[in-house]
């Protein structure tokens, strides 16, 4: 099911939560959902999970509206939360079963609906405890095993790994690449090697409004004005490299990158025709030049970029 918000605006009093925010979620699509605190991120979730009614703007979530389809979007989607609420004193499989009561889901169907989930979760040996006896990793599991326990074809998770430690993050991502082949589902989190890793698409927001939409590589090059490069060459005292790669106009000498090895990092404004430069400054001085790679921005420094408040 695709997802469409057209126009969203949302205020708190006098301050905009969301500010005219439009975007398009494909079906089989993984977005990655990112912005600071206080963005709208998660004001933003709840308004597709219907949990919360935008002041103007439309939300339709397969062809249904957020005005007229209410309860029927409900029924679509799936949503983790990030508190992830749950009863501690039930056992998983009770609890899962509560849940898909809830769903109205049929006797004839919930153990093999709770199987699946509790299969699709890695579960199995944990399957008779109480939630209160599982470690974070496994409650995060049971959270996601109660947002699929119904099928939906969408899924909003709000920092599905919070509080996770690396190899608990690692399964869940894999989790979740693995669900939303044949799901639409929308990811908030902080972790921004997560988010690269894991989804196909990144929209960035700042103060309610979208400030970045595409491929992470293709945030790179929209960020990235400036050309940097990693430069390896030989035969050459570094002071004279380093005094080279200075005099030419408009070229930052931004890291040495490796002294031993005469490895640099160097950046150049888009007129200054950066590998051309080096390549002249290498040959007017017979270094031998050994490595010319372009370098792409990093996610956390698009990040600070855009959402950087600027007087």
């Amino acid at each position: 099911m695709d997802i469409i918000v057209k126009n969203l605006t949302k205020k708190y009093g006098l301050q905009k939560a969301i500010d005219d925010l439009s975007f398009t979620v494909k079906t089989g699509e993984i977005l990655g959902f990112l912005g600071p605190n206080g963005a709208g991120k998660t004001t933003t979730m709840n308004a597709i999970t219907t949990y919360l009614i935008p002041d103007t703007g439309t939300i339709s979530v397969g062809g249904y509206t957020l005005e007229k389809n209410k309860d029927e979007i409900k029924k679509h989607i799936g949503y983790l939360p990030e508190d992830n609420p749950l009863y501690e004193d039930m056992p998983i499989i009770d609890y899962l079963r509560f849940v898909a009561k809830l769903h109205s889901i049929p006797s004839s169907l919930m153990d093999e609906k709770i199987g699946n989930v509790i299969e699709t979760c890695g579960l199995e040996r944990e399957k008779h405890k109480k939630i209160i006896e599982l470690s974070k990793g496994y409650r995060q599991r049971v959270g996601l095993a109660q947002a699929l326990i119904h099928d939906p074809d969408v899924l909003i998770l709000d920092e599905p790994t919070v509080g996770l430690d690396p190899n608990q993050i690692k399964e869940i991502r894999e989790m979740i690449k693995k669900i939303g082949k044949k799901k639409t589902v929308i990811l908030s989190s902080h972790i921004l090697a997560e988010v690269e890793a894991t989804c196909d698409r990144i929209l960035i927001i700042n103060r309610g409004k979208i400030v970045a939409d595409g491929k992470p590589h293709e945030l790179r090059k929209q960020i990235s004005g400036n050309q940097i490069v990693k430069v390896k060459i030989e035969d050459v005292d570094i002071n004279m490299a380093v005094e080279g790669f200075n005099a030419i106009e408009g070229v930052i000498l931004t890291d040495i990158l490796d002294k031993e090895n005469k490895v640099f990092e160097i950046q150049g404004t888009p007129d200054t025709g950066l590998p051309a430069s080096i390549f002249k400054l290498c040959a007017k001085n017979n270094w031998v030049l050994t490595e010319l790679s372009p370098v792409e921005a990093k996610l956390e420094d698009i990040f600070m970029e855009l959402t950087s408040i600027k007087n």
